[in-house]
């Protein structure tokens, strides 16, 4: 703490000269300023622990550089403290209320000035240290937040997440009367690459299969692990029509990739697709059926293939 910057804000340069000399002798490192502007310039540019400043100033009153600093967001946990021989109470209670956050009449001893200094910074400390605990208490609640929605294995959304997205799109489209589709998608035969290569290697399938999906929609479509080696993805604003495009992309782009966890092989997919544009799909979950049937039927009439339900 007694290595802390203070601005220290003062026009009559005898009284600032001795000032700032003593406070160097504390220990601090002083900044002078002449004027109110400069003041605020330097409070903006520069970081400092402490201001000491002075209520009269030659171009500006030092209430309203107080208030300026108060109402930035980069300097308003700066401690304040006004600095003046303006005494009365109606002038300390002015400081106050412009954001002072302590007031010291002039003349005042020196050894009253530096308790002064020292406790603005223990306080300033004390916020400090409670800003960064809140700061990683926040920081920690959000990567659990972001674990909770998140597949481990893929990184993309997990089946939690995703339904309560569904939930949101799925209102929000029937309320507009706005077109939204949904694709399933099924790794062919993953059985067999557990069998042949073991269950590690597959797991690097699926999370490498997971990447090429999240590649191949767009920002504002929400990508999943459903389950296993199922995916699914939803696309607002999206009739399925339109929603061929995307699947079309991931069927070909998970066609032509070289796998290396087996060997440089390739594996392929089927993809089911369907839309709320039929009456009788008036919940999400039925939306989820109509798209598992169409993925069926990409299976059934011989995978690596896109169906759409009809």
């Amino acid at each position: 703490m007694t290595k802390a910057h203070i601005l220290f804000v003062e026009d009559s340069k005898t009284q600032g000269t001795i000032t700032k000399e003593f406070l160097e002798k504390c220990g601090y490192a002083v900044t002078w300023a002449l004027d109110g502007l400069s003041a605020v310039r330097l409070a903006m540019t520069e970081p400092f622990d402490v201001i000491l400043l002075d209520r009269v100033l030659p171009d500006m009153d030092g209430n309203d550089v107080c208030r300026q600093l108060k109402h930035n967001q980069d300097t308003r946990s700066v401690p304040i403290i006004m600095v003046t021989a303006k005494n009365s109470t109606s002038d300390k209670v002015q400081g106050l209320e412009s954001g002072a956050d302590d007031y010291l009449p002039k003349p005042y001893e020196k050894v009253e000035l530096n308790a002064r200094v020292y406790a603005a910074l223990r306080t300033k400390h004390l916020q400090d240290e409670l800003k960064r605990k809140n700061d990683e208490m926040k920081s920690m609640l959000d990567r659990v937040e972001a674990l909770s929605v998140t597949d481990p294995l893929t990184g993309l959304f997990n089946r939690r997440r995703f339904e309560d997205i569904l939930d949101a799109e799925f209102n929000k489209a029937t309320r507009y009367s706005t077109p939204l589709s949904c694709l399933m998608i099924d790794i062919d035969h993953f059985k067999s690459v557990n069998d042949t290569y073991g269950h590690a290697a597959g797991d690097i399938v699926i999370r490498d299969t997971a990447q090429i999906i999240k590649k191949s929609v767009r920002n504002v479509d929400t990508a999943c692990r459903w389950g296993g080696e199922e995916f699914i993805v939803l696309t607002p604003m999206t009739a399925k029509a339109f929603a061929i495009q995307p699947a079309r992309r991931i069927l070909m782009s998970v066609s032509n990739f070289v796998f290396d966890a087996i060997n440089g092989k390739n594996i392929t997919v089927s993809i089911g697709i369907a839309d709320i544009s039929d009456a009788a799909i008036d919940a999400p979950n039925k939306l989820i059926q109509a798209t598992d049937m169409a993925l069926y039927k990409a299976k059934k009439n011989g995978r690596n293939r896109i169906e759409l339900l009809k």
